[in-house]
């Protein structure tokens, strides 16, 4: 009889926490139960995270040594910069010209590689190849992306036929999502998860690809790897942070850490009013200076973790609301194996494709490039756009933590308010997560203008009299992220949390009786 691994695992969706458990059951470690969790997400959430996404990760050896794994696919080598600058000074929303390369399986085949159990990514596929083929039904969150999206899912075959009944109307809340095409397609994962790139999958993603008028082919998602980079660190009040490496936005997320730190003892509003205004800086740092490494122009990391020098600059706004669409997930098991594991479509619906013979939703991440020369984040052949995609892991001497969080642009600045709480072994991670949030953005969080957006009670009265307005939300709000956090400590305990704002939660397994 297998024993199930000694680990604990935060995911936002009930069947997400099925298969970690089926791989934990099996002997599986913390990476096989994540990329378990991941695989059922591309079946039950097509809104936020597919087969067609990216992923970013973050993971701790027993060792103590940690990786960085970015996969992020890139544009067309035959992508034409000067026929979008024609149509639009700004890269489009949605549609056939936002499609990047999709990383999330080679991002799954390398964690699985370096870090998990032979044959488990294999048993995780089939597991949700079966969902697909028939356990699948539409959650809540779903539904209400189907309602608010129902004009792009009509405009587009393959959602069309994903998300609409037998008699054409809309799914809702508890119905059956038969999805058999994609269960052929991650059967096929299964045996060779390198078809997504080099062979049937590929084929037949890059024919779908081209009818739909997008520039990708078969040879640029030939030409993807992930890649397994060193993290981004900060020592700061007794924890070591890691963050990814542009073109993740996590230098952002170190420059507000370590203002949290500083600000930490400051009475209230001076601490809401320093990190508020840091988070501004870093935003403003990131829409101006982020872009791919690999690129032509140099990527300012100093001024990037560094932002001060910029504030008061004003970095331009997205044309549109990037109503970003994430998952995390993250895991710890007892050998100090942890990841953070983030894998997205960036908006709901990604791109507003669905690839009908394959049934693989494709994400817009490439509506984050920018179409002004000179910009770090200047759309050309086989460059990155920059990423919100976040995840960090903290240690101290008595705590490991893996953490990561949904909210677009926001997530170094929710991230800020929880993981340096979640740092102390006597906070209670349900608690934290559970605490009001705020977050401060314009077009990003729904305003014209810079704005303050707070749950009830996540701002001291009358804290920003003269710095931006503040709008008071009538309970919790999903702009204040979705927080997947858990903990090993010192003498061996597991904990964690999943945010209350989402649908999910944590298995905890092994633990002895």
């Amino acid at each position: 009889m297998t024993t199930a691994s000694r680990l604990i695992l935060a995911a936002p969706h009930p069947a997400a926490l099925s298969a970690a458990r089926r791989a934990a059951e099996r002997g599986g470690n913390a990476v096989d139960a994540a990329l378990a969790a991941a695989a059922a997400l591309t079946v039950v959430y097509p809104h936020q995270c597919s087969l067609g996404g990216d992923l970013i990760a973050l993971v701790h050896a027993p060792g103590g040594s940690v990786r960085a794994v970015i996969s992020a696919g890139a544009a067309a080598q035959a992508v034409d910069v000067e026929a979008l600058r024609a149509a639009d000074r700004r890269m489009p929303a949605q549609g056939p010209q936002t499609v990047t390369v999709p990383g999330v399986v080679a991002g799954w085949t390398a964690l699985a590689e370096a870090h998990g159990t032979p044959g488990a990514l294999a048993a995780a596929l089939r597991d949700a190849a079966e969902l697909a083929e028939d356990g699948a039904t539409v959650s809540a969150g779903l539904a209400r992306a189907i309602r608010e999206r129902a004009s792009q899912i009509a405009a587009d075959p393959g959602l069309t036929s994903l998300l609409t009944g037998p008699d054409g109307t809309p799914l809702d809340k508890g119905d059956p999502l038969p999805q058999p095409r994609l269960a052929a397609v991650l059967r096929t994962l299964a045996d060779d998860p390198s078809s997504f790139y080099r062979g049937a999958v590929a084929e037949a993603l890059a024919d779908g690809l081209r009818r739909a008028g997008s520039p990708l082919t078969a040879s640029d998602l030939a030409a993807h790897q992930a890649e397994n980079s060193e993290p981004l660190t900060l020592d700061v009040a007794g924890t070591r942070w890691w963050t990814a490496p542009p073109p993740s936005q996590g230098a952002s997320l170190l420059a507000v850490l370590e203002t949290a730190a500083s600000a930490a003892k400051l009475p209230e509003p001076e601490r809401t009013i320093l990190l508020a205004s840091r988070c501004q800086d870093a935003s403003a740092a990131r829409d101006l200076l982020l872009g791919d490494p690999l690129g032509p122009s140099p990527i300012d990391l100093d001024r990037l973790l560094r932002p001060a020098p910029l504030a008061g600059e004003r970095a331009p706004e997205p044309s549109f609301r990037p109503a970003g669409d994430t998952v995390a997930i993250t895991a710890v098991d007892a050998s100090g194996l942890a990841v953070s594991l983030i894998q997205s479509v960036y908006q709901t619906f990604g791109s507003g494709i669905c690839e009908p013979e394959t049934g693989i939703v494709l994400h817009n991440r490439g509506s984050a490039f920018s179409l002004l020369p000179g910009h770090p984040a200047l759309i050309g052949p086989g460059l990155r756009p920059p990423h919100t995609l976040c995840p960090v892991l903290g240690r101290s001497a008595e705590l490991l933590l893996a953490a990561g969080c949904q909210g677009g642009r926001a997530q170094p600045q929710i991230l800020a308010q929880t993981v340096p709480d979640l740092m102390d072994p006597a906070a209670d991670p349900v608690t934290v997560l559970d605490r009001p949030r705020w977050v401060i953005g314009a077009r990003d969080i729904g305003h014209e203008t810079q704005t303050l957006l707070a749950e009830p009670g996540s701002v001291p009265a009358g804290a920003f009299p003269s710095v931006v307005p503040v709008v008071v939300t009538p309970g919790r709000t999903d702009l204040a992220g979705h927080t997947q956090a858990v903990r090993l400590s010192a003498d061996g305990r597991l904990d964690g949390a999943s945010d209350p704002r989402a649908d999910g939660g944590t298995i905890l397994e092994g633990n002895p009786q």
